[in-house]
This record gives structure tokens, sequence and C-alpha cells, in this order.
């Protein structure tokens, strides 16, 4: 190097010093050569014979800033007086930039510039960098992405629903299996799936206040979640951190420009009841904008052609902001028609909006579902009556329908597709999926004390105790002292006592505790969330815990107690759906055990009558019970009679009863219920995509992957037991690379079916946040782009060159087009020598990991001036050769798209036809997904994306 090769003005880097930033000549005087560092506000002087300087040449393609923070990006490069001249574009123009107006903060993408700049890595980066790639392009391109990183059982009828649901444009549908199947786990899927692949980044999820934490948790343990609430409790902190000046709090709170608290969390968290009692809370709420909304209990939505609910409407206000929505009951039709319409009126206005043309559609069921019986006996001849039927229902694509492959079943998907709720409505019913527990009534007749003379019918006898003094009804009621002896007697079993009341609830408890010695904890409206947390808590510790958790009807909805395998109905609701949400918190999937029901009633009362309507007329004790309010309304007359004291009409209800409950019943599996089943889970591809979703997790791979990473990224991992390590920062941990890692350190499990049974260890996927973070920090930055090494090989001399260069395809399109399933990000490998010949074959990539070795920083600091030019050349050959494998890379990906999304595009325009559920936004979804994925394709690159420069030895 001598004098000529420096210039005024010049830019230069240190490579041995970085952090210096990009450097400018000031100075050249006799064998010296003196760089400004404005960056680190230094100055350096260097004997220009030996200076560890780089000239920093910015190729075309690769962006440049200015010291004003302009971006822009080089089109072509000239020299003029020594000093370079950047003719660059900033998107509307193109400027002519020196280097002298370059920053001087830089970060090289080129990974050729990095290698010259001294920002060059050991070996294992560079081959993490090449793993993380490869990973991410099969993960991507996984029919089971979305799915992977779930804390959940493989259960068919949760992973189809899920992925049917999940994959589609801003879904609105009803969530409505059986109490115990799972919604919560369905909803958290769905909504898992759409965040980690782009297609929503804002969510909401509106639950009542008694579920919020319980969701808090659930959706943090499950799916690595992390959901804010926003409550008054958050409105008030954000008034107490303003300024108390007057003018400022009206500013923050009193305009348009206000703080938005829903605005600033991109997942949110809050209670119906807070946004029905707080007019603030709705109208942020409504301007903040949701991709998905969930709401939970969504049968609690009363709605009537004549009257709506407020909680009614604000959903239906929210609705109509939010791109989906999720509603999750499990009664969506047991408390009637009209209510079941509501629900079905929020997801699509424009496709329900009359309910008595719902009504009749709803006749037509029986006789689809007939067809559908017939066509799935294997064999058997279409009868002129069913082929005429599907003509009419299917028109001119019945016919190619039945002559195409596996035509029965595809006759039978059509049918599903373009009739009724089916694509809006999901519902699993605990018959179809079966594996349930036993559930077994306990009677317990008791003497009614004269104490309750007077209140022993009506809808106040069902709890007599509300009329008489605490202490008297503690004293003399028998359903006490059975209580207390059948506790003891089944010690230490855990046993979830269920009461209408939070007065007889607290009553209970403290009677317990402190007058029969019983370790008890009480579960009601009264306590605070974080109180109801703890109280499920303190039932669920196994060693120290309550034997007992008296609950009100509160505890009958969306907590989950399948630990446990007794339950007391102290008394019985009115309602058949109440009794059926009390029984469903310990029948539910993951209980092992028969649930014994203990039911203690005063003989002679209307508790006895309402016992034997229950257990004779409905039997839904013994099983689930999908139509005891549409039972209820149609025997009400009568039922009121016997609640009223009429006890000879008794007999006569509890038959009328079972002959209506059997009727309805079998309506209902002839009709919608039966379609909607079919609909609801389709085993062979649940099966399918637990396979996929099994595989990815029964390799080693994803902790292999970790551990290189852990080790290069300066995490210490240590043994804890079989699959599973705990994981701590180290000595030289890169903290911006690892997320999610506490400074204290976090224990880890590799396996699904220990993160089943041990809930304090986080489950390690390809979906956890610290790996997707990991893969994410690895590609976005510069780790692992350039990499310097010796090999040792006979056939190859001393001296001798080679460059390892991994190229990638470079598509800029929105996450949403989900690109990267089609266009593979694993990278296009390429070896070659300086005279550009190809040896990619003769030296595979893990080949060469083995035989290759670091070369020391300082040696290899000195390596790299010497090889500049030979690395360019190599680069060159390198992009040259990349260049005839893109076009074939574009079609195939372009081949895949099309694929994928015309099919969708005509079979949606023809289930529009006659199916109006298929709204018109989400044709032209597919459409928009299709035009912009052809436009991005066809400005796809190769990038080069690592090289690894190898010098013999």
């Amino acid at each position: 190097m001598d004098t000529s090769d420096f210039v005024i003005g010049q830019r230069w880097v240190s490579h041995s010093d970085t952090a210096l930033g990009l450097g400018i000549v000031t100075d050249i005087s006799g064998r010296r050569v003196t760089l400004g560092f404005p960056a680190a506000d230094e100055e350096r002087t260097y004997a220009i014979g030996n200076a560890p300087l780089s000239r920093i040449i910015y190729q075309t393609g690769e962006q440049i800033e200015t010291f004003d923070g302009d971006k822009y990006i080089v089109r072509s490069v000239e020299e003029i007086g020594g000093v370079l001249v950047y003719h660059a574009d900033n998107g509307e123009s193109i400027q002519q930039i020196s280097e002298v107006k370059l920053s001087s903060s830089v970060n090289f993408s080129a990974p050729h510039q990095r290698l010259f700049a001294g920002q060059f890595d050991r070996n294992g980066a560079f081959r993490l960098r090449v793993a993380t790639l490869q990973h991410m392009d099969r993960l991507r391109a996984s029919p089971a992405q979305g799915l992977i990183g779930a804390r959940t059982q493989h259960l068919p009828h949760q992973i189809y629903i899920a992925q049917e649901v999940a994959r589609r444009h801003a879904p609105r549908v009803l969530l409505a299996d059986e109490v115990g199947l799972g919604k919560t786990i369905e909803a958290g899927l769905i909504l898992h799936y759409q965040l980690h692949t782009g297609r929503a980044k804002r969510a909401l999820i509106v639950v009542p206040d008694s579920l919020v934490h319980q969701w808090l948790v659930e959706m943090l343990r499950r799916f690595n979640l992390r959901f804010s609430i926003v409550d008054q409790g958050r409105y008030d902190a954000l008034k107490a951190d303003v300024d108390e000046v007057d003018a400022l709090v009206n500013h923050i709170f009193g305009d348009d420009d206000a703080v938005n608290p829903f605005e600033t969390e991109q997942l949110v968290l809050c209670s119906l009841d807070f946004l029905t009692s707080s007019a603030q809370a709705r109208k942020d709420v409504q301007a903040a904008g949701w991709d998905l909304m969930i709401v939970d209990e969504a049968h609690h939505l009363a709605w009537s052609p004549d009257e709506v609910s407020e909680e009614y409407q604000i959903v239906e206000s929210l609705s109509a902001v939010s791109r989906g929505l999720l509603l999750l009951t499990a009664t969506p039709e047991q408390v009637g028609v009209a209510s079941h319409f509501a629900r079905l009126r929020l997801l699509d206005p424009a496709r329900f909006h009359d309910l008595e043309t719902f009504r009749q559609e709803e006749a037509q069921y029986e006789a689809i579902n007939n067809v559908v019986r017939s066509l799935q006996v294997e064999d058997a001849e279409l009868s002129e009556g069913d082929r005429s039927a599907l003509e009419g229902w299917l028109g001119d694509e019945f016919e190619p329908l039945l002559a195409g492959d596996n035509a029965r079943q595809a006759v039978i998907d059509a049918l599903l597709d373009r009739h009724g709720t089916g694509r809006v409505l999901f519902r699993n019913t605990r018959a179809a999926i079966q594996g349930f527990p036993e559930r077994r009534p306990v009677p317990e007749p008791l003497p009614c004390p004269s104490m309750y003379e007077g209140e022993n019918w009506g809808l106040t006898g069902l709890s007599p105790e509300q009329s008489v003094s605490e202490d008297q009804w503690l004293a003399e009621d028998p359903r006490v002292a059975w209580l207390e002896k059948k506790l003891v007697s089944l010690r230490p079993a855990k046993v979830v006592v269920i009461c209408a009341r939070a007065e007889t609830a607290m009553a209970l408890e403290q009677h317990l505790q402190l007058r029969a010695g019983i370790r008890s904890t009480a579960f009601h409206e009264h306590l605070s969330l974080v109180e109801r947390d703890r109280a499920a808590a303190y039932f669920a510790d196994n060693e120290q815990g309550a034997q007992a958790l008296i609950c009100s009807e509160i505890g009958s909805e969306g907590r989950n107690f399948q630990f446990a395998h007794h339950l007391v109905l102290f008394d019985l609701p009115a309602n058949p759906d109440l009794l059926e949400q009390r029984i469903g918190r310990l029948d539910r999937i993951g209980q092992t055990e028969t649930i014994d029901i203990h039911i203690p009633y005063l003989e002679s009362t209307v508790q006895e009558a309402q016992y034997r309507w229950f257990n004779e007329g409905l039997n839904a004790f013994s099983e689930s019970c999908a139509v005891g309010v549409a039972v209820q309304d149609a025997v009400r007359p009568d039922w009121e009679k016997v609640v009223g004291g009429d006890l000879a009409s008794l007999d006569a209800l509890v038959a009328s009863t079972s002959d209506e409950a059997t009727r309805l019943r079998t309506l209902l599996q002839n009709g919608r219920d039966a379609l909607i089943e079919l609909n609801s889970c389709r085993r062979d591809v649940a099966e399918q995509l637990i396979d996929g979703i099994e595989t990815e997790e029964s390799s080693a791979q994803v902790r292999d992957y970790m551990i290189e990473a852990f080790d290069i990224l300066g995490v210490d991992v240590e043994d804890h037991s079989e699959e599973s390590d705990v994981l701590r920062p180290g000595e030289q941990y890169q903290a911006g690379h690892v997320a999610e890692l506490p400074e204290d350190g976090i224990t880890v499990t590799w396996s699904r079916q220990q993160a089943l049974e041990r809930e304090d260890l986080a489950f390690m996927s390809w979906e956890h946040p610290m790996v997707t973070g990991v893969m994410d920090s690895v590609t976005a930055s510069g780790l692992g782009k350039a990499a310097l090494a010796s090999l040792s090989v006979k056939a190859l001399p001393p001296g001798t060159l080679l460059m390892e260069a991994m190229f990638s395809v470079h598509c800029p399109a929105p996450d949403a087009l989900q690109l990267t399933r089609y266009l593979p990000v694993s990278p296009l490998r390429l070896l070659v020598d300086v005279n550009g010949k190809d040896l990619s074959r003769a030296l595979p990539h893990d080949r060469l990991n083995d035989l290759c070795s670091n070369i020391r920083r300082r040696t290899a600091q000195a390596i790299v001036p010497q090889i500049r030019s030979e690395v360019e050349t190599m680069v060159g050959h390198a992009e040259q050769l990349s260049e005839p494998h893109l076009e074939p890379m574009k079609n195939q990906a372009l081949e895949q798209v099309e694929a994928l999304l015309n099919p969708e595009i005509r079979r949606l325009e023809a289930l529009q036809k006659v199916n109006p559920a298929i709204r018109d936004e989400e044709i032209e979804y597919f459409r928009d997904q299709l035009a912009a994925a052809r436009e991005a394709i066809s400005h796809a690159s190769l990038a080069l994306e690592g090289i690894r420069v190898i010098v013999t030895a």
C-alpha cells in the first residue's frame, strides 16, 4: 500500500477495531495517514505500509445512509479524483452522493464488505446461519406451520378446526363444541396460527369478568402469547402518570388526541363487564381497530327482534371494526333458534339478515343429511330421488364431481360446503369425539326441616336457605351436616361444591373451615380476580391445598377442575344449561376418573321434583344434554305447575319431558347437528396434520439447533433431567439475539409429553418465542454472514482459495402473502475457486464443515487485505453461476402459488352462487393475494446471504 492508495475524503474502516465506525481520510503526511472516526469521536494515525484498514466501496443494490439520516439504494458508482460518487435512488429520484457525506455508523450488508471491514465470524456462526435458513425454509413450507408450538394434546377435532379456520382470511366463525371439548384451546390455536403467519397482528379477547385472568394465563402458558389487560386500573394508572396540570390532563384525556390504552398494545384482553360500565373504554376499544376478536361465553349476549341487550350492542359494534371474529359458546341453539341466529348475525349480518328466512333454511337440513347418509354407504346405488335432489342442490357441478376421483366424498364435501352454516359454525359433540368418563349420579334424599315450611315450592325453594338466618340454616339444614360427613368420608379426594348464591357459598366455606375443621376455600363473584385465582390454585395444590372448593354459580363457567372427580350440587338450578355448565367443570377432556355427582335434595319439595325432572326426564346427570332448554320451553307450562307445588303432575311431566327429549335429540341428529358434525372434524385431514406436527417434534433437530446457537450466543446449558435443560446467561451472553431468557435462567423441556405433565417447564418447540427470536435475529443481523477458515486436503495445494457462497431468494412482500411457503429461503449453495470452477458437488456443505478449521483472529486480519481482489473475483463468479438458478425458482414458486390459489378462487366463486355465507371480500382477498404474489415473484432476485472464504494449508 503506497501513498497513492489514500485520498482525502475517502472512507475506510479499521478491521482491527470495527467499533470505530466508518473513518474519513483527513490528512496524508509522508508515510502516515490520519483518519477521523466521527461515530467514536476519535482520530487515529497509521503507518501507510501496514495500516489495518479496508476501503469501503458499496455495490449496486446496497443501501447507503448519509450523515443526515437519509437512505438511498446504490444504482451505480463512479470515481472522481480518487473519491467515490454514488448515483443513488431515494425512491423519488436519482441523487449524486459523495462518499464524504456518508454516515459514520456502518452496518455492512454485503458479506464480502463485512469480510473486508474485519466484521467476520468463526465457522460456527456461518454454520448457524446456513442451518437457520434451511430450517426456516422447511418450517414455512410445512402444513403444520402455526400449529407446532402449543402446549396442548393433539386432539383431532381441535387440530382440524384450528387449521380449517386459521388459514382463512379474517375468519369469522362460531366455535360451539359441547362443554369440555376445548373451545379455548381451539381459539388459541387459531390465534397463534394467524399471528405466527402474519395474517393478524392486533387481537382483542373479550370475556366475562370472572374469566379474565384464566384467559391471560392460558394464552401465556399454552401458546406463549403475552396479553395485556385493559381495565379501570389501567385507565387510572395512565391518569396518575400524567402531570396534574389541568391543561395537560385535559389535552391527554379530554380530546381526540387522548391516549388510547387499547392502541398501546397489540394483544389486549378485557372484560365485557368493563366495556359495559365505561363509555370511554367503549369509545377507545372501537377506535383501536382489530385484526381478530375473540368473544367467550357468547350465549350471554341477549338478542331478540324486539329487544337487544347492551352487551350484544357492544359486541356488534366491535364486530364491525374487527376483520376476524371468533365467538365461543357451548350452547349455540339450546337457548332458542332466535338466540342462535343472533350469534350468526354478528358473524355475517349480510348473510344472516332475517330470522324467518333462517328458520326456513334450517328446515331443509334433514333432507340434505339423509342424502349424505346414502352417499356414505359404499357401493350403494344412488336412488333417483337422491340424484334429483343432488342435481337441485349442486346444479351443473354434480355430474363432474361424481365423475372425479373419490367421487362420493367430493359430493359430500360440496354439499357441506355450499349449504347451511357449515362455514361459520363448528360444533363437535361428546358422542362423536368419545373418550369421556362415565357420569354417575349419587342422589341423597334428606328430610325437609320445619324451618323451611312455606318455602318448599317455587323457584325460591331451590335455595330455601335464603329465607332464614344464616346461623339457623347452617345449624338445621340437613344438607350441611350431610356435606360435613361426606367430605370427611371422601378425604383426601378433591371435591367441588356448587351452589346458586354467593352468600350460601361464603357461609358454607366459613362453617366447614371454622366449625368442621375441613380445609376448604370459597370461589364467588364477591372476590377479586386475583383472589379467585388464589382460591383455584389453593384447591389445585395436592400437598397443602384445600380438599373442597365451594363455588357460587360463577364457578360453573369457564374454570376447569378435571383433576377432581367428585361434584356436590348443594342445590339445583332451574335452567338445564346451568346444570350442564356445572358438571362440565369436571367432565372435560383430560378427566380420567368416573365423575360422582352427589345430589343432596330435600324430600317432598321442589328440590325433589327438579331432581326427578333432570334425572328421569332429561337424563341430564348421566349424559350431556344438548336439548335441555328446548325441552323446557316445550313443557314449560307443566314444569311451572309442578315447580309451583302440583306434585300430582310430576309423573306426567317426567314422561312428557322424556318423550320430547328423545324427539328433539333425533331431530338434531337427523338434521343440522349431523351436518355440522361432519364438517367439524375430518379425522383423515386431522391425522395428517398431527403426523406433520409430530414429525417436526420427534426429531432432535430443534434441540440440536438451539444448543449450537446457545454455544455461539453465550447461553450456558446445564442438563436438568431427561429431555430437559437449564438455560442461563453465560459470560459471553449476547442478549440481543436471545429473547425470553431471564437473568436467573429458565428450565425448559424439549418434549411435548413432559411439557403437558410439568407446567413449570417451558416447552421449547420450533415456534417458541425464544427459538423464533434466535432465528429471526440471525437472519436479520450480520451474524455468520462472513467467515474465514482453513482447510487441509491433499488434492489442493497450500494457498489455494475457495469461497462457499450462500444465496437466498429476495422477494419483498407483506408477511400476510406468505410467499416464503413457495419461494425457498434455504440457501442456494455454490463453492467456487478463483478461476470460477464450481466445486459444490465435490465438497458438500456438511463435508466442508467437518474439514474446515478456525483461523486465529489476528492471523485472519492479516490475511484479509492480501486476498481482497481474489475474493471480489470469486464473488463475481458465484453471482454469475447463481443467475441460471433464479428463473426456475421463480417459475416453480409461481406454479405453487397458482396451484393453491386458483382452485380456491374457483371454489369460492362456485360456492357463492348457492351459499351467501361466502363474502365478496373473501374472494377478493384471494384474487388480490394471487395478483400481489405474481407481482412480487416477478421482481424476485437472488441475494448473497453469506460467504465462507477457505484458505488451504
